[in-house]
C-alpha cells in the first residue's frame, strides 16, 4: 500500500478518494458498520499487518480567509490540503503562527487529530475550530478548540472520540505579522546575522534545519519524529542531572499543566535519551535508528512491521532502565 511514508508492504481491503463533504457522506453510509480508516499521507502511521478495512483519502485541498481583522485572520483549509503548502501560502500573506511547523509531513486534517508541533509551536496555539463528519451518522459537527482537549501530540480524536469523527476542515486565526517564536532549539542561531526575522525567514532556517536531521520521506521510509519528548518530575530531573549535569531540558512551570506533573516538571529530548543508551545507527531487521536523528526510526532494508515495532520496544526498555524514564511512541500503531 503506497499510502505509508514507513513504506512497509502492507495492503488495505479498500482504498476510496473524497473530494467534497457531501461524496464522503455518502460513502459513510454506503458503507456504514465497516472498518475505516482516514487517511492524510500516512505520514504519522505504522501499519502493523495488512488493513481489513476501507482507507479514506481527502482529496479535499482549498483554503479561503472566512473573516479579517486590523490584527489578525482566520483561514478556512480543507482536510487534504499538504499542511506545508498552506504554511507556505501563510508565509507569502505576512501572516504568522504556523511557520515553525514548517517541512511537516501530512495534511492539514492530521494536524488537528495529532496536535503536530515543532520548535515551541503547536496546532493547538492557532486552531480555532475543527469541522468533522461523524462515522456512523454522516452528520457535521464543529469542534472548539476547548472540546478539541489538546495535549501534547494529542487530541479528543486519539482518545475518547477516536474512529469516531473525519476531519473535513480547520479553522487557524493568523496574526498580522505577528511576533515570531525564536528562542526553541538551534532556530535562533539558525537565524544568526538576520537583525529582524521575518517568518519567511523562520521558514527557511526551520526548513534548513529539518533537511539536516530529518530524512525525506521519498528517499527513506519513516514516519518522522518516532517519540514524543517525555516530561518528568523536578525529583527525578534534579537526581538525573546531579549524574548527567548536561541533560538537556525545558522546564515546565504552568498552573494549567495536568495535576501528574504537581504543576511543574521538565521535558527531556527523547532523541538525547535515545543517544545516551547507544541506539543511534542501529538496526533491528531491516529497521534502524536513524544515524543523523536517533528520534527517527527508518525503513532501512525492506523493513517489516514486527522489525519497526521490535526496534521501539528495544529501544524504550533501554530508556527505561537507564533513566528511569518512560518514553512513548507519537506514531499510531494501526492493526
Amino acid at each position: 500500500m503506497p499510502y505509508n511514508t514507513f513504506r512497509v508492504d502492507v495492503k488495505a481491503r479498500e482504498v476510496i478518494e473524497y473530494d467534497s463533504i457531501e461524496d464522503l457522506r455518502q460513502t459513510l453510509l454506503s458503507h456504514k458498520g465497516e472498518v475505516i480508516l482516514p487517511v492524510g499521507e500516512g505520514s504519522n502511521l505504522l501499519f502493523t499487518r495488512d488493513f481489513d478495512g476501507l482507507i479514506l483519502l481527502s482529496r479535499m485541498c482549498r483554503a479561503r480567509a472566512l473573516k479579517e481583522t486590523q490584527d489578525e485572520v482566520w483561514i478556512e483549509a480543507e482536510s487534504g490540503l499538504k499542511l506545508d503548502d498552506l504554511i507556505a501560502q501563510l508565509v507569502d500573506m505576512n501572516l504568522t503562527g504556523m511557520e515553525n511547523l514548517s517541512h511537516i509531513p501530512g495534511t492539514v486534517g492530521a494536524s488537528a487529530v495529532q496536535n503536530v508541533g515543532a520548535y515551541g509551536v503547536e496546532a493547538k496555539d492557532v486552531i480555532e475550530q475543527v469541522h468533522t463528519i461523524h462515522v456512523e451518522t454522516a452528520e457535521p459537527r464543529t469542534f472548539t478548540n476547548e472540546e478539541c482537549r489538546f495535549g501534547y501530540r494529542d487530541s479528543i480524536f486519539k482518545n475518547e472520540l477516536k474512529g469516531q469523527y473525519i476531519v473535513t476542515s480547520v479553522v487557524y486565526k493568523l496574526k498580522k505579522d505577528g511576533e515570531l517564536k525564536l528562542d526553541y532549539g538551534n532556530l535562533r542561531s539558525a537565524l544568526e546575522g538576520i537583525a529582524k526575522p521575518t517568518a519567511q525567514d523562520v521558514r527557511e532556517a526551520v526548513i534548513a534545519v529539518r533537511k539536516t536531521k530529518l530524512p525525506e520521506v521519498s528517499e527513506l521510509g519513516s514516519a518522522g519524529s518516532f517519540f514524543k519528548n517525555p516530561v518528568i518530575k523536578e525529583s527525578l530531573f534534579l537526581a538525573l542531572q546531579q549524574q548527567y549535569p548536561d541533560i538537556p531540558h525545558y522546564a515546565i512551570n504552568s498552573p494549567t499543566a495536568p495535576a501528574v506533573l504537581q504543576r511543574s516538571g521538565h521535558k527531556i529530548p527523547a532523541a538525547w535519551l535515545i543517544e545516551q543508551c547507544g541506539w543511534k545507527g542501529k538496526m533491528v531487521g531491516g529497521a534502524q535508528c536513524y544515524d543523523k536523528q536517533p528520534l527517527v526510526l527508518v525503513n532501512r532494508n525492506n523493513a517489516t512491521p514486527q522489525d519497526i515495532i521490535d526496534l521501539a520496544q528495544a529501544i524504550c526498555t533501554s530508556v527505561q532502565l537507564k533513566f528511569g524514564i518512560t518514553i512513548s511512541p507519537e506514531v499510531n500503531y494501526i492493526e
